[in-house]
């Protein structure tokens, strides 16, 4: 049986990262912009946000201000209980 890749991400410790980017516009560099981003990343790596971050400076003009970032285990220990019993299937 073949598993998602999905679940094979969450198994090593994937989660929900999510970034706040601001950063200036080449025509307004006093005024500061949000950008809101997420994607399935491993912390405290985070491989999936810095390729975005280094994409960023190689190709958007506007110049990256500060990025606070928030990241949320999608599978704790909690989540994993031992039940007893026996299902029968027909």
């Amino acid at each position: 049986m073949k598993t998602s890749s999905d679940f094979e991400k969450r198994i090593l410790g994937y989660g929900l990262l999510t970034a706040e980017i601001l950063y200036r516009m080449p025509d307004h560099p006093k005024f500061l912009q949000s950008f809101l981003w997420q994607t399935e990343d491993l912390a405290p790596q985070f491989p999936e946000l810095t390729r975005f971050l280094d994409f960023w400076e190689r190709e958007i003009d506007g110049r990256i201000h500060s990025v606070r970032v928030a990241h949320q285990n999608l599978i704790d220990p909690v989540d994993f209980r031992y039940a007893e019993g026996e299902i029968l299937v027909h």
